[in-house]
């Protein structure tokens, strides 16, 4: 039976992550907290971040911009786009 947690970003009982998503304490805090379809989206929202910005992932600048901007996303409900963001042509 799949692990089901309290999604602090979609406020809805969900099916929790099948593991942390990387080690330490805030992997295990988005492992209780956030769902997998939460994270799905997080990570969607994360490549758009990554491509707008054109960070690179070795760049410790862009590790922590794209740390606080998973918490504002998963945490605390602000899911604002990038400045001078155009969303795709259907």
């Amino acid at each position: 039976m799949a692990k089901m947690v309290n999604c602090v970003k979609l406020g809805i009982e969900a099916e929790g992550l099948d593991d942390a998503p990387f080690p330490g304490a805030k992997g295990l805090e988005i492992f209780e907290n956030v769902s997998k379809l939460a994270w799905k989206e997080w990570l969607a929202k994360q490549t758009m971040l990554i491509n707008e910005n054109k960070l690179a992932s070795f760049d410790p600048k862009a590790r922590e911009f794209l740390a606080n901007e998973r918490t504002k996303f998963l945490f605390e409900g602000n899911n604002e786009m990038p400045e001078g963001y155009v969303p795709p042509k259907a």
